[in-house]
């Protein structure tokens, strides 16, 4: 060993000896939390498996009660003098034979099959009792309905009456709620959990923490021969720590804090000793004032690199021109966007709106924990220009957008991050009509980085609106479902999650909902439903419910995803397909524009239903502004951004896209599914994103449309490199909102596919071979 080496581990353990115990309070925090993290798992899974107890029982228990009150009912209507009574068409002492010591009856009747006593007693008789014996014509069997008879709901039993096969009344027994709810009532559970008995969107009965009544239908399980379900939760307590469950995280947190006390105790008293050791006695004052003069040098230099270091200290961050983007602006809170940040934006934009003479504007945003402060400091800004700001609060973009034609005022910002992480937050801009797009968003940045911004000399105005109901009530009066329809709505926890299932059951639908409860911490999945993963939840709860249909928003409700009740994913390019016929059939000729991302057995169907295809960017704003100028009815893109202009204002809205679907499919006398599935489909890949190399997607894809050649093919650079081939295409493009580079595949046939990515993995490996390709 070398002279200085000794030198250095003494350096090496006095720069160390303060920090350790630091370090061993860390480590003794991180094993408390890990310890604490423990705890709640094993108290959830405790809690998660008492209230699936409670759940099934009740699910049991309400079954066995309402199913031996049919059988009942059955048993009776097969009754000798029943039977008689029915035979001679006397349907009053029918009636007194089927309610005779029915313990818990409240009324029995039987009705001649068409119903006309029922329809002449109409209002006062109740349409829930109507449509029970309805139903049971109908259906042909005996039904379980939950009516409301004046103000309070009640159990209605109904059942054809037959004899000798022949249907010659239908029969008719009330009986109290408590018959239904029995079960709940007295089912044992945890006060911290939530288990409710629910029919369509109405609570009968819930017990327990109501806090966690929005996420029950998670965990909702149907009550067999019957419309009702049993939802259940328990108190989200998060993902466990590096997936480890309670006990594996209790002894991580014993040896942490094990290791800790080493770090406490013994290593401390090593590095002190052996200092000792190897230093010897420390220097007096008469041999420190006689040391050599090349240590003082050493001391200077030392001081003077300090000083050099204080000097290169980083001057605070300016705007980061990054969060321009080619649609809208997004960032990351807390690094490139924060409230001062959102300030300029708003000064920015009220500028502008100096410029064009504009002064009211409409602010919204989506459920992002950031958004008040983000909100805040736009606000701020923009009444800094001089402009009147009318905050409608928490809503889906496309509420915004509505908000700047219904309140007159041409002009909007959606404070949201759209379907990106937590983290993340943004402005979508529409300023006198035109949302912001490319140039538009970079001039917003150049206003700030040149100071050239507007500043008023009073403040603008600034009032709150609500505009959600006007907005239910503008789709509910234009569209009305045909034939009701049972439908799952998955918001991903996204601001489209109370007034998305509000729409759909205005206009007739029956909704189970799925994960809306707004969070801007995302806890089930994340909200894109674009990702075919982010999908899963929504097709489980579709078949356990036997819903016609499964909707799903993105995290500001400007996109919509859509599964069929077997299980099938339905591309936004397809469900185009739908639209597009539904609209060509009132307005012949019309123009339908899609993105270079759709199938390309789109512009064959537009064509055969009367239309003319026209193929644009990807992009929600790049589409809006060429809709305007070749006046197209309707729009889509294959990320699942839908634009009417035929009976709406022509932005992107997905949960009025909903509306217009269900509205197709309740015309269609097939199911929603069959209808679906019959559009014209082949091979074909959902989006396939690859991180970009260097992070640059705009130069990666120019380098290869310079270079990549196709034989036999039609190239289209309209965005990024499509290649068309007879029997199906290929696309690589920059995607405008992340770094990565963005594929799909489509064609004929799994040979034509294959043959197709193989052909452009070839040419993408050529041009950089550690290109991290999935397929």
């Amino acid at each position: 060993m070398s002279e200085k080496e000794p030198h250095k581990a003494r350096q090496l353990a006095a720069q160390l000896r303060p920090l350790l115990p630091f370090i061993a309070a860390a480590l003794a925090l991180c094993a408390v939390w890990l310890a604490w993290n423990g705890w709640k798992q094993m108290q959830d899974d405790t809690r998660r498996t008492g209230v699936t107890i409670a759940r099934d029982a009740t699910v049991q228990l309400t079954a066995s009660t309402l199913g031996g009150e049919v059988k009942r009912l059955e048993e009776r209507l097969g009754a000798a003098g029943l039977q008689a009574a029915l035979e001679a068409g006397d349907f009053d002492a029918a009636s007194t034979m089927l309610g005779t010591d029915w313990p818990h009856m409240e009324r029995a009747e039987v009705l001649a099959p068409d119903l006309r006593q029922a329809y002449a007693g109409l209002p006062g008789a109740g349409f829930g009792r109507l449509a029970a014996m309805e139903a049971a014509l109908s259906e042909d069997k005996a039904v379980v309905w939950i009516i409301r008879d004046g103000d309070t709901p009640a159990v209605a039993l109904a059942a054809p009456a037959r004899v000798d096969g022949r249907t010659l009344g239908v029969a008719y027994v009330r009986l109290p709620l408590s018959r239904a709810t029995f079960a709940l009532e007295n089912a044992p559970m945890d006060a911290s959990t939530y288990v409710a008995l629910r029919h369509g969107s109405v609570t009968l009965l819930e017990r327990g923490d109501v806090e966690q009544s929005e996420a029950a239908e998670r965990m909702a399980v149907p009550v067999p021969g019957t419309n009702l379900r049993v939802a259940a939760a328990v108190p989200h307590v998060g993902r466990a720590p590096f997936g480890l469950t309670g006990i594996p995280l209790f002894a991580v947190s014993l040896l942490l804090l094990f290791i800790a006390y080493l770090t406490w105790r013994w290593l401390p008293t090593r590095l002190v000793v052996g200092e000792a050791e190897e230093e010897g006695p420390a220097p007096t004052l008469a041999e420190a004032l006689t040391l050599p003069a090349e240590d003082n040098a050493m001391t200077a230099e030392a001081v003077a690199a300090k000083a050099r270091e204080a000097d290169a200290r980083p001057a605070p961050v300016a705007i980061d021109k990054g969060i321009f983007r080619a649609y809208d602006i997004r960032g990351v809170v807390g690094q490139s966007l924060d409230i001062g940040v959102a300030e300029l934006i708003g000064l920015s934009i009220g500028s502008l709106m100096h410029e064009k003479d504009l002064a009211d504007i409409v602010v919204g945003r989506d459920g992002r924990l950031s958004g008040p402060d983000m909100v805040a400091g736009l606000v701020q800004g923009l009444r800094k220009a001089g402009r009147n700001v009318i905050d409608i609060g928490m809503v889906p973009t496309p509420v915004a957008y509505f908000g700047a034609y219904h309140l007159r005022t041409g002009c909007c910002i959606s404070v949201t991050g759209s379907h990106n992480p937590p983290d993340y937050n943004g402005f979508k801009i529409v300023i006198g009509g035109e949302t912001l797009s490319g140039d538009a968003i970079t001039d917003l940045y150049a206003r700030i980085a040149d100071d050239r911004l507007h500043i008023a000399p009073s403040p603008g105005g600034h009032s709150e609106r609500d505009i959600a109901g006007d907005y239910v009530n503008r789709i509910a009066d234009d569209v009305q479902l045909a034939r009701p329809l049972k439908v799952v709505v998955d918001a991903g926890n996204g601001v489209a999650g109370e007034i998305g299932p509000r729409v759909l059951e205005a206009i007739g639908a029956e909704v189970i909902q799925l994960f809306c409860e707004i969070d801007g911490t995302f806890p089930n999945h994340h909200p894109d439903p674009s990702e075919p993963h982010n999908l899963e939840d929504l097709i489980g709860t579709v078949q356990r419910f036997d819903a016609d249909l499964g909707i799903a928003f993105d995290g500001d409700g400007d996109r919509l995803g859509v599964v069929t009740k077997d299980g099938q994913n339905i591309f936004p390019d397809r469900l185009l397909m739908l639209f597009a016929a539904d609209v060509l059939d009132r307005n012949p000729g019309a123009v339908i524009l899609f993105d270079v991302k759709c199938t390309g057995r789109l512009p064959g169907h537009i064509l055969r239903n009367g239309g003319s295809p026209l193929m644009w960017k990807t992009g929600h704003s790049l589409i809006k502004a060429k809709m305007r100028e070749v006046e197209a009815e309707l729009a889509g893109e294959m990320s699942g951004h839908f634009f009417f202009a035929e009976r709406w204002y022509g932005f992107d809205d997905g949960i009025y896209a909903a509306a217009r679907l269900l509205e197709i499919l309740a015309m269609d006398p097939e199911s929603p599914s069959d209808a679906l599935n019959a559009l014209p489909a082949g091979v074909s890949t959902p989006e396939i994103k690859v991180a970009a190399p260097n992070g640059d997607p705009h130069s990666f894809v120019e380098r290869f449309r310079k270079q990549a050649h196709f034989e036999g093919a039609r190239a289209s650079t309209i965005d990024g490199l499509r290649v068309d081939w007879n029997d199906g295409w290929g696309l690589v493009r920059a995607s405008n909102t992340t770094p990565v580079l963005v594929l799909r595949f489509d064609a004929d046939s799994d040979q034509a596919l294959k043959r197709i990515q193989d052909d452009f993995r070839a040419q993408l490996l050529a041009l950089d071979p550690e290109l991290p390709l999935a397929f």
